[in-house]
């Protein structure tokens, strides 16, 4: 089945003026992904990790992208096509708490 890697974006202020039972029942909408197999998580402080032409690593702490909003977490679902990832991801806290959720399809080596 194809895999999507999704990035939610959110911020606790978005998070916070969202109904208490709409947030509810998007971790409930987290927890029904997990269960079918998603790997799921917050994000943590980044590092950037160069190594040029390979002649050495370099490592600098902190994001090289930025955005509206802080990233708040990833996962990695299944899905059979991109509508039907939409649906999966369209009641996460990321999408119903005045956030939003990229989703993108992973392009695995050796399958078409």
């Amino acid at each position: 089945m194809p895999r999507f890697v999704t990035i939610g974006y959110g911020d606790r202020a978005g998070y916070d003026r969202t109904a208490p039972e709409i947030r509810d029942a998007a971790h409930v909408q987290d927890a029904a992904l997990v269960a079918r197999g998603a790997v799921m998580g917050m994000a943590g402080s980044p590092v950037q990790v160069r190594n040029p032409d390979a002649t050495g690593v370099s490592t600098t702490d902190g994001p090289f992208m930025t955005t509206a909003l802080p990233i708040a977490g990833f996962a990695l679902i299944e899905a059979a096509d991109m509508a039907e990832a939409v649906a999966l991801v369209s009641g996460v806290p990321c999408a119903v708490a005045h956030g939003v959720v990229e989703i993108w399809p992973l392009e695995e080596p050796g399958q078409s």
